[in-house]
């Protein structure tokens, strides 16, 4: 039983053939596509507004020289999100609780920042290493601390998405599973179960759309330091 419980997690496979790719894919292509009507329907209506309404929240801490990530975070953004959201379907798998692929977002994107901040401004990129006015027996100690803690920002991330995402799913098939067994036995501490689970689906829909954003919000405070 507890082995069970964890199958969520294992990436799904047909004929020996990993389908992760698939479910990484497949979310895109719910997205309506533009065309080049003039009068377009209510979906791409609302569709656009999101896209419009993410873009501007996640380019607001930054300055004009970071709007020519707006494409990247944003798309990620959509990205991570739809992932999320569909992976609390029954019968579906979220890549987002591997945190192999999180880890695989997470360090490039965080490379990049970095080699930017080195190339457009490597004193000041430096700089952050050690504060100024710290004391000279500490700056050996403060130096390794300072780079250690970016260097395991990577980490921080994709662990961060993982953890949360993984938590929550197995808390919904726990629950579930109780609520199944007690229904026969004790109807009514079956539908207090189901409360509660009812409730914490709806918790578990606001933590996939929070972690999306909180993803790429941290990747955009990290291109703002370097930029």
């Amino acid at each position: 039983m507890n082995l069970s419980f964890f199958d969520q997690f294992s990436s799904p496979s047909f004929l020996g053939i990993p389908l992760i790719l698939i479910s990484m894919v497949f979310p895109a292509l719910l997205l309506p596509s533009l065309d080049n009507r003039w009068i377009t329907n209510r979906l791409s209506t609302l569709q656009l507004w999101f896209i419009n309404l993410v873009t501007k929240q996640l380019m607001m801490p930054l300055d004009k020289k970071g709007h020519k990530w707006a494409l990247i975070l944003t798309s990620l953004m959509i990205f991570l999100l739809l992932i999320n959201l569909l992976g609390l379907l029954p019968y579906t798998f979220t890549p987002t609780t591997q945190l192999s692929m999180n880890l695989a977002l997470a360090f490039p994107l965080w490379l990049a920042t970095l080699l930017t901040g080195l190339r457009n401004q490597p004193s000041a990129s430096l700089g952050h290493l050690l504060p100024e006015g710290t004391p000279t027996p500490l700056i050996p100690a403060l130096i390794l601390i300072e780079t250690t803690s970016l260097l395991i920002r990577p980490l921080a991330l994709g662990v961060r998405l993982t953890a949360n995402l993984t938590a929550g799913h197995l808390l919904i098939q726990l629950i579930s599973t109780a609520t199944t067994a007690l229904f026969s036995t004790m109807p009514m501490v079956s539908l207090l179960t189901f409360l509660v689970l009812f409730l914490l689906t709806i918790l578990e829909v606001a933590v996939a759309m929070i972690q999306a954003y909180v993803f790429v919000l941290l990747l955009s405070l990290y291109l703002q330091e370097n930029i």
